[in-house]
């Protein structure tokens, strides 16, 4: 079927008619090639006088309405509306991107410039607070915001001559605007006695801080500093909407008509009138000027633009014009020559020549035109009115024909007849009138069968029917002339259609989507020669499908550039151009059509770069030549990563659940276990649904990952290093081009992907932010500096990292479908390439966005799914592998050619120096040379080629390969089957490590007395492995069916599977050949356990409810355990194998004797004294503790106790392994807990021995081996653990200052000092012109300061206006602590009080004031580097976080000039209280008073905000960087101690453990220093109970009793 693929043909945007002139203003500029750029609707336009050419900037989504170039001119920036405007800069010459700027801004961009290096933009938001943002537009990076008024925003402009100084202006308003650090100060102008308050509507910076503002009135105002000086009075009659700073000075324009010139002081040189001219009208008014030389460019109100030169200044050349403001609902286009005819509510028809892009006629008219027709001829125009009456004109001279009026409702359509007799018009009254044109325009008829408003009509080509469509979606056909409803289908089969511009019908069911019944489709026009259909949209969407298309939801090509609703769309007389107008933009596009068979010379044009794609991306039905997706990669697309509770939301449940609990948290509860474990050995390897995330290190080790554990394995000495940062499954993983750091992307609800050092395991950058769910790609540069990663959420989001500094660079939207792999250009770091389902994308950085082009396959080639994909030898050059087993290989952005590599999917592929290494479901590996010409070798995975060394067997011959690496001579490859081999170049394989596949394990057994231990899994195989040093699997048998259970007898003979069918088998436990097997249940087996001893019995549970009981001997069920009222989960024996105990999924604990299976009451007190062989049960009171707070979302799905009786370890629906003392009795026991399997921990088992514990991880796969510590083993590591759920309430009681402090609660000042209108100027800015930031310093030191010379008395006497601060008593000690600072080897002290720094001298009691802050200072710190002497940080109380000039804000100053260096607006609501400078100085860290306590930290000096993190629930009195470090510090407060990493932009945070030394309890802290020697890493904290507390690395190591509280002084 034709319609299910898109039309090979294409449109390209040849001529855009019109200019924006309504609600907008300096638009319009000369570039650098003397070009001139503007926009119209979602366009931008460049355009050459020279030669009458037009260039589209077409990267915008939606209406642009601002307009800025950048002062080299060649570079523009273009703002949007919309719900997520961006704002794009680009280059004026080649039409291209350069940066996109988004996420800041919602409803649309109101104005933008840059400033005078070019280097930074300010933009102002249309949102309610009319935000400003400062972005380092290069990078893509916010530098600062701040709320700009309440009111709207007119113009922005930096200051040029002053650095850091921005000028913003607009309803009733002027602001003056300081950028310091990250934030944005605003001054109000004030207008004071020179002028009246009144809107500022544009504005011009000039020197000596001078500022020229055109008012509403007319006048200009201008102002120095922040105050209005004089005024220059009627200007303009009117508003003065644009003015324009050149060279030889400033233009304005107004709405008056008038262009005025000044010169440099702002002296009138003089006035252009344009409604004087003989372009002129009444009513014109210029709404844009620039001022270039002799020339200037004016752009109207009315969407014209004027060129004039100075000396012929009555001679306005007109570039261009459009129509005015109002709706454009009328075109027409005449049937022999290249014109179109527009009519819009303007009440202007106007006819343009299609080949000379000219206007060539215009004529107004009374009344709103709302469609128009030319007659077969080309002699009439007809045109349909909004008030239902109807002119006729001759199209030669525009001069009326007849002007009829028989409807009261604007007539929406109308058509002559193909023979040109009949005029039929449509009208909102639902009927169609049909007049005849040779009888002057009598009415010959009249079509009445319509019951809603006429929207479509067409005429048959032998003018005998007319078919019409109607606002409810009906189409109806009428006999012609007399109007007569045509009910009989049959009559009208045969009838050919002279036009087709309905939108409903057969013929074009298409161009709806497949469930819908809208009707956004405003206007068809079928082209019947070319088989083509345009369609035009309420979206601004213009689409071409293939004529006729009758399945709905066809292919289609999109094209974008209008901004709203398209009203109408047609096809000129030859079907050369397609003319389509825009509704509300009311401009005129017109597209050149290419057909099929020039599409081939013109390749160059095929992608047309936007940000939006104009491909047939969103068209809804599958094509039908996509092949079938592989069933591996089905089934890989259909796994979902969505969890019900990710782990980020534990805090919050653990808070809401704490609040039920409050009662049962208050008794003193059991401490935790002094024992550990650590991990030792994974077996397992994530192949199933990830790729190429497996890779030799530096040193030959090899890295991988499964379940939340990233692998470093060592194959000589067949051991495992782990990273354990994740705390959920790893999907994916990437090596450094250096091979020693790897990043990892995992699954979450803010998923995190972690660089890591694989020689000391530790995170050196978190970044988290952008992406949800999850993080399936990610690839670094070839530099190493970046990484780009790829989403699992809807759109697939990609974001490029700079990730030493943990910042996104650029973040786009990938695609709708799955993307499988990411890869960075090695010779570009800024270009990129993602493949996925159907899906082959080339992107390049473009500032804060990324911009795509699809892979062009031709009309030869197919779209294919693509599952890896590299680079190759040059930079156009890449290749990739398809899901049918090619290899694709692309030139720039075209499918060159295609090479059969695989049978079946290649999932892997590696470039090497001279040639590729591919792999492929077929488990193949093929060597190819560098142009994929030749295959050189192949090795096919088998098992006869296993070397002897193998630590495993190979399930199955040629698994499917996932991941390929090379180095140090041999082929590294990643299984599907969980397998990882390495394949030596001449053939042998060795297995290193294994795992199961796909499928959850739940079935784990360890050994009576040996090392070993056995799995059974959903994947239908028992295996068998070997935990002694050679960690390897001894012996793997496949089942009929997955299984959940296994259990050895107690001579460690024979093994019993239970099988999810109902069925279980005895096998050998060396062989694993059946012994026997029965089958009596039908739902799955749950759990199986010989009785202990002789094992006699074996009993078997299920999901069925029931217990049966075996007699091993004589194979015979003996006994069957009743009662249980859901599926049983657990099994224990009893040590005399006489009873046995019961978990249900219901909680229920039951008892049965054995073997007939009687049920047995055991009170619970009886419970705990029985002797049981195991005890895997997680019911009961001995294990109450276990179950966590949020019992009810989690369950604890295993346990299992030590041999003798101490420790219990639990695993959970969190991928949680813990260890409890036992018995756990007492709600919410405290526990130690570890974190490596991602989901569920389905089962654990302790060794024979217990010096092992097992335990396997349901859907990651994997068997994790850990060593179990004894008690006293000190361990130099940090510990993983973790306190409890709760914190108990019994630990330290406070102080009673601290008491107090916690709970003050500081209010802010309602009226900070810089909101109160300040009038005069202070005595000190009389002198001389400080900058703004610039305080005198007023100390009593001698010299005198001038502050004193001014007021002499010898001087004359003059009044005096200002307060100077000269003496302050008072010294904040409180609340706060750490705040007083020798400066100057000891010669000053600095502190504060109230909102005033002072800086006191020793020696002479003078004191000197820091007064910038505007409420009370609540912390101060000294930087103490050499490089930043005297640098002071003082923090102060705020309200809510919202950047304005009252939120809380952190000012860093120089303690001897008192300049502020920086100031740090603060997302910490409430006020800051401590801050504390890094070892290098260049890092503040500060707190905050907010609920969470956050902690954040600045790169002070460029007022950036590099992480943050909530602290702790409870307040936080000090944190402090160690003296030595830049990345690592300490929190204390309220009862607790907390030890941070700054990884990247990651704040990673340990607790203090309280070691054992007894009778410990956790207390508040008060204050911190460091010890003297690093390498211990002392810290030593000061406690509410008179003790000092020494923590070296982690854990407490002893307490000093001291007399009395310590506060302040470490």
């Amino acid at each position: 079927m034709a319609a299910r693929s898109a039309p090979n043909c294409h449109l390209r945007l040849e001529w855009v008619y019109g200019y924006r002139g309504h609600q907008c203003r300096n638009n319009l500029y000369y570039t650098a090639a003397k070009e001139i750029v503007y926009f119209v609707a979602g366009v931008g336009v460049v355009y050459s006088p020279r030669e009458h050419r037009q260039k589209f900037y077409r990267g915008h989504s939606d209406d642009i309405i601002s307009l800025a170039l950048h002062p080299e001119r060649v570079l523009v920036a273009t703002g949007q509306v919309g719900k997520e405007p961006y704002i794009c800069v680009w280059d004026s010459y080649t039409v291209q991107t350069v940066s996109v700027l988004k996420d800041i801004h919602t409803h649309g961009i109101a104005c933008l410039s840059f400033d005078l290096e070019g280097q930074r933009l300010v933009s102002v938001g249309l949102d309610s607070k009319n935000a400003i943002c400062v972005w380092d537009w290069r990078k893509g990076k916010m530098l600062s915001m701040a709320p700009g008024h309440t009111d709207r925003i007119f113009d922005i402009s930096w200051d040029l001559y002053q650095p850091n100084k921005l000028v913003s202006c607009g309803v009733k308003h002027i602001k003056f605007w300081s950028l310091c650090g990250n934030s944005l100060t605003p001054k109000r102008g004030v207008f004071g006695k020179a002028g009246d308050l009144q809107t500022i509507l544009c504005l011009a910076c000039a020197r000596d801080e001078l500022t020229y503002s055109g008012a509403l009135s007319g006048d200009v105002y201008v102002w120095k500093g922040i105050n209005l000086i004089r005024t220059i009075q009627g200007a303009h009659t009117a508003g003065i909407f644009s003015m324009n700073a050149c060279e030889e000075g400033f233009a304005t324009g107004g709405r008056d008509g008038c262009i005025r010139l000044w010169d440099l002081t702002f002296k009138p040189i003089t006035v252009i009138d344009l409604r004087e001219t003989d372009q002129g009208y009444k009513g014109l008014s210029v709404r844009s000027v620039c001022w270039r030389g002799d020339h200037i460019l004016v752009g109207t109100q009315d969407s014209e633009i004027f060129e004039i030169v100075v000396h012929e200044r009555n001679k306005p050349f007109l570039i261009m014009q459009g129509h005015c403001e109002g709706e454009l609902w009328a075109l027409a286009v005449h049937p022999t020559k290249p014109l179109a005819m527009t009519g819009s509510d303007d009440r202007s028809v106007r006819i343009w020549s299609l080949i000379d892009h000219a206007l060539i006629a215009r004529c107004n008219m009374e009344e709103p035109i709302r469609c128009a027709a030319v007659s077969t001829d080309g002699i009439h125009l007809a045109l349909g009115m909004k008030d239902g009456s109807l002119t006729v004109l001759r199209v030669r001279d525009m001069t009326e024909v007849v002007h009829i009026k028989d409807r009261k409702e604007a007539i929406h359509e109308l058509k002559y007849s193909p023979d040109g007799t009949f005029l039929a018009v449509g009208s909102n009254d639902s009927s169609v009138d049909i007049y005849g044109v040779v009888q002057r325009y009598k009415k010959v008829g009249e079509c009445v069968g319509s019951l809603s408003f006429i929207t479509h009509l067409d005429w048959s080509s032998d003018s005998r029917y007319l078919q019409t469509n109607d606002g409810s979606g009906k189409r109806l056909f009428y006999r012609m002339p007399s109007g007569k409803e045509v009910t009989n289908k049959e009559e009208m089969k045969g009838v050919q259609w002279a036009s087709w511009t309905c939108v409903s019908g057969l013929e074009v069911n298409g161009i709806w989507p497949k469930y819908s019944d809208i009707n956004d489709i405003n206007s068809v026009d079928g082209n019947f020669i070319g088989q083509v259909l345009v369609t035009a949209d309420d979206y601004g969407i213009i689409k071409l499908f293939r004529y006729p298309c009758l399945r709905k939801g066809a292919k289609f090509k999109k094209y974008i550039g209008h901004s709203a609703h398209i009203t109408n769309v047609r096809w000129s007389h030859d079907y050369q151009w397609v003319i389509s107008i825009g509704g509300a933009d009311h401009s005129v596009f017109q597209w050149k059509f290419i057909p099929e068979r020039k599409l081939k010379d013109s390749l160059h044009i095929a992608p047309q770069e936007s940000l939006a794609d104009s491909n047939s991306d969103e068209s809804d039905s599958d094509q039908s030549d996509v092949p079938e997706l592989d069933s591996e990669i089905e089934q890989e697309t259909q796994i979902t990563y969505h969890r019900q509770v990710y782990k980020e939301d534990l805090p919050q449940l653990k808070e809401q659940y704490r609040e039920k609990h409050k009662s049962a948290t208050s008794k003193r509860r059991v401490r935790a276990p002094g024992q550990s474990i650590r991990l030792h050995f994974v077996h397992g390897y994530r192949g199933y649904d990830c790729r190429s995330n497996l890779f030799y290190t530096q040193i030959g080790e090899i890295v991988y990952h499964v379940a939340a554990v990233g692998v470093i394995y060592n194959r000589q000495q067949n051991t495992q290093r782990f990273y354990l940062g994740h705390d959920d499954d790893i999907l994916c993983l990437a090596i450094h081009p250096l091979k020693d750091y790897v990043a990892t992307g995992q699954v979450g609800r803010d998923p995190s992907i972690h660089i890591w050092d694989t020689e000391t395991t530790k995170p050196l950058s978190i970044l988290k932010g952008y992406h949800q769910y999850g993080v399936c790609a990610v690839d670094f540069s070839a530099d190493g500096k970046r990484l780009a990663s790829v989403g699992i959420d809807d759109s697939h989001t990609i974001v490029l990292w700079d990730w030493k500094k943990g910042e996104k660079l650029s973040v786009t939207r990938g695609n709708k479908d799955k993307i499988f792999v990411v890869k960075m250009n090695p010779y570009m770091p800024d270009k990129l390439i993602t493949a996925g389902i159907k899906h082959m994308k080339f992107w390049r950085r473009a500032g804060g966005g990324l911009i795509g082009r699809k892979g062009y396959i031709g009309p030869l080639g197919k779209s294919d799914t693509m599952m890896c994909a590299v680079y190759g030898w040059t930079e156009e050059m890449a290749f990739s592998g398809t899901s049918t087993g090619d290899v694709c290989i692309w030139k720039d952005i075209f499918l060159i050619k295609t090479v059969k590599a695989h049978d079946g999917p290649v999932f892997s592929m590696h470039a090497l120096e001279k040639g590729f290494v591919t792999g492929g479901k077929d488990g193949v590996i093929a060597l190819w040379d560098d142009s994929f010409e030749r295959c050189l070798k192949t090795y096919a995975i088998k098992r006869a080629s296993l070397a002897p060394g193998s630590k495993g067997l190979l399930l199955e011959d040629n698994p499917s390969i996932r991941a390929i690496s090379l180095g140090h001579g041999h082929i590294l490859v990643g299984t599907k089957n969980g397998e990882i081999l390495e394949v030596d170049k001449s053939g042998p394989i060795t297995l290193l490590v294994q795992g199961h596949m796909e499928g959850d394990v739940w079935g784990l057994a360890t050994h009576p007395h040996l090392p070993i231990c056995a799995t059974v899994s959903d994947d239908k195989t028992l295996r068998i492995w070997d935990l002694s040093p050679s960690h390897c699997m001894l012996a793997v048998r496949k089942l009929k069916k997955g299984g959940r259970c296994c259990c050895f007898s107690p001579d460690g003979k024979a093994l019993a599977v239970g099988l999810n069918d109902g069925s279980f088998l005895i096998v050998n436990a060396d062989t694993l050949e059946d012994l026997v097997s029965f089958h009596h249940r039908k739902d799955v087996i749950s759990d199986i356990r010989f009785s202990p001893g002789s094992g006699k019995y074996l009993a078997v549970a299920s999901y069925d409810s029931f217990v049966d009981i075996y007699n091993v001997m004589s194979s015979k069920r003996v006994g069957i355990c009743k009662g249980a009222t859901s599926y049983i989960t657990h099994i224990d024996w009893d040590l005399r194998g006489k009873l046995l105990q019961i978990n249900t999924g219901a909680k229920e604990q039951l008892f049965f004797e054995a073997p007939r299976g009687k049920k047995q009451i055991i009170p619970s007190l009886e419970v705990e004294k029985i002797s049981w062989a195991s005890w895997t049960s997680v019911l009961g009171s001995c294990c109450e503790g276990i179950w966590p707070i949020i019992g009810e979302v989690t369950d604890v799905t295993a346990s299992c106790l030590t041999s003798d009786n101490v420790v219990l370890a639990t695993g959970d629906d969190f991928g949680f392994v813990k260890l409890f003392r036992y018995p756990a009795k007492g709600k919410f026991g405290k526990f130690k807990k570890y974190v490596a399997h991602s989901t569920h921990v389905t089962n654990v088992r302790w060794t024979y021995d217990d010096s092992l514990l097992v335990t396997v991880g349901g859907p990651d796969t994997s068997l994790m081996v850990w060593t179990y510590e004894m008690e006293g083993y000190r361990e130099k590591r940090p510990c993983d653990s973790e306190e409890s759920d709760i914190e108990s309430e019994e630990d330290g009681g406070y102080d009673s200052d601290v008491m107090r402090e916690n709970e003050i609660t500081y209010t802010i000042r309602a009226l900070s000092t810089n909101i109160r209108p300040m009038f005069g100027i202070k005595p000190h800015l009389q002198q001389k012109e400080p900058t703004v930031d610039e305080r005198p310093p007023v100390s009593r030191a001698l010299p005198q300061p001038e502050k004193l010379q001014t007021n002499n008395v010898g001087k004359k006497k003059r009044p005096i206006e200002d307060l100077v601060l000269e003496l302050v008593f008072g010294y904040r000690g409180k609340d706060c602590r750490n705040n007083v600072h020798y400066l100057n080897d000891g010669n000053d002290i600095i502190y504060h009080t109230a909102s005033v720094g002072i800086l006191h001298n020793v020696a002479t009691g003078f004191q000197s004031f820091y007064q910038e802050h505007n409420d009370d200072i609540l912390c101060l710190t000294v930087n103490q580097h050499p490089k930043f002497i005297n640098v002071v940080a003082t923090g102060q109380v705020g309200d809510s976080a919202d950047m304005s000039a009252t939120a809380p804000s952190i000012h860093i100053w120089d303690a001897v000039n008192k300049q502020t260096l920086s100031i740090l607006r603060c997302y910490h609501s409430k006020g800051v209280c401590s801050v504390s400078f890094s070892a290098t100085g260049k890092l503040l860290l500060s707190v905050g008073l907010d609920p969470e306590h956050t902690i954040t930290i600045w790169k002070w000096q460029e007022g950036a905000k590099i992480a943050s993190r909530a602290g702790h629930n409870q307040r936080i009195f000090v944190a402090e960087f160690r003296p030595d470090s830049d990345t690592q510090f300490v929190s204390v407060g309220v009862k607790h101690v907390r030890f941070w990493t700054l990884a990247g932009r990651a704040l990673l945070s340990k607790k203090g453990l309280l070691s054992t030394i007894e009778d410990t309890r956790m207390q508040t802290m008060l204050a911190v220093a460091f010890g003297a020697v690093p390498s211990v890493e002392m810290s030593v904290c000061g406690k509410t109970m008179f003790y000092v507390v020494l923590w070296p690395k982690l854990i407490m190591d002893l307490s000093l009793r001291c007399t009395q509280p310590l506060e302040m002084g470490l």
